[in-house]
């Protein structure tokens, strides 16, 4: 499938807000595509521990000359290149200029460092894919003194 003649990506991201008004304009809050988990106390644990982070996908469509209901799905790949469960999503496509927004809640829980690819396949074709970097911090506080000298 050629996606010359449509579906189009408006935008694709992910955010913490959306605020959609009463004509259906939405307003993204906190676009995200790099998340610092930070681990702090007198010994951190050296590598990064699995977290859950809530996080909005944003896909917003055009149909150009697609028509009908179709099939997005969303995989994610962790950095490892493993590839977790695929969500699929119906989309309804209805004229050139027309479209869907997409939001949908994710509590996605992060288990490695580096980059995830989020793959929105349309039809079983790629359509895009987003990126999210994760990263770690560890931040030592109170850790005793060292060994005492005389």
């Amino acid at each position: 499938m050629s996606f010359s003649e449509g579906p189009y990506v408006q935008a694709a991201c992910f955010c913490e807000q959306v605020i959609e008004d009463k004509s259906g304009v939405l307003s993204l809050i906190r676009i995200i595509d790099t998340l610092t988990h930070t681990a702090a106390g007198p010994e951190p644990p050296k590598d990064l521990q699995p977290f859950t982070y809530n996080l909005k996908l944003v896909l917003m469509l055009k149909a150009g000359s697609a028509r009908g209901r179709f099939t997005l799905q969303l995989t994610p790949e962790l950095p490892t290149g493993e590839a977790r469960k695929t969500v699929d999503i119906t989309v309804h496509l209805d004229g050139e200029e027309k479209g869907q927004n997409i939001i949908t809640n994710m509590a996605f829980t992060f288990e490695h460092e580096g980059l995830h690819w989020f793959i929105v396949k349309f039809e079983n074709e790629i359509l895009t894919q987003i990126p999210l970097r994760i990263r770690y911090n560890r931040v030592i506080t109170g850790a005793p003194p060292g060994p005492e000298t005389k």
